[in-house]
Parts: C-alpha cells; structure tokens; sequence
C-alpha cells in the first residue's frame, strides 16, 4: 500500500467521523432538547438548548471535515486546483464556523474575550480593600 492510499482511508476515516458527529450529535441535541422542551415552563429553555448544542455540534463537525480536506489534499493530491478548491473550501467552512460562534454564544470572539477580561478587572478590583489615609487608624489593628 502506498503513503497516499494510506493518507486516503486516513481521509476517509475523518469524513466518516465528521459524519458520524453531524448525526449523533444532531440526535442527540434534539433528545435533550426534547426532555427539557417537556418540563413546565422549558420550551424556551429547549430551544435554547436545541440551537446551542446544534451549533455547537455543527462546529465540531465542519472543523473535523476540514480536517479530513486538508489531508486528502496534502497528502494525496497536492496539485495547484486541488489547494485552490481547499482555500475555497475552509474559507467557506471558516465563515460557518465563525457565523455558528456568534450565533450561539450572542457575540463576536474579539469581544468575548474583552468581556472577559473586563469581568476578570472587575473582580480583581472587588477584592482590593479600600485604600486609607495615613491618619485614620488601622481597624484590624488593636491601639
């Protein structure tokens, strides 16, 4: 067996399991959307769900998909129209995938992480005892 026949079932295998993600994780995100759709006052809480672990699953999937693009076209067939259908193809895949990110968690990455940075100043802030002037006395300290 040759290196590219190897590097092509090593593609396959990745699109298998791509798929294999795409659908249970499909499954499995309306199951659990379906039992908290059930409790009293959940629909919306399963939609939310439904539309979160849906996404989320569709990201795994693409990501893992443009895994098995990227060997099938480095390793086995690395002509100049096969890298130029895999750019067309990740920067496809790169926009759902970023589209799917804003979708689920309500913001852009850039500002995610300044949210968070924000929250963690803000903490750190919170735990900083307030400064005192030299002439007020000291209360954890006896006189």
């Amino acid at each position: 067996m040759t290196f590219a026949e190897v590097m092509n079932h090593v593609a396959e295998a990745f699109e298998g399991l791509g798929v294999f993600v795409l659908g249970v994780g499909t499954l499995w995100s309306f199951l659990r959307a379906g039992l908290t759709w059930r409790r009293p006052g959940g629909a919306g809480r399963g939609y939310a769900l439904l539309r979160r672990d849906l996404g989320s699953t569709l990201l795994l999937g693409l990501e893992i998909l443009v895994a098995a693009d990227l060997v099938r076209t480095i390793a086995v067939s690395p002509t100049l129209d096969n890298v130029l259908i895999l750019g067309l193809i990740v920067l496809i895949r790169t926009f759902l995938s970023f589209s799917l990110e804003i979708e689920i968690t309500g913001m852009p990455p850039w500002r995610r992480g300044s949210a968070g940075q924000a929250e963690t100043a803000s903490l750190a802030s919170a735990s900083v005892p307030e400064p005192r002037h030299v002439d007020q006395p000291d209360p954890g300290r006896p006189r």
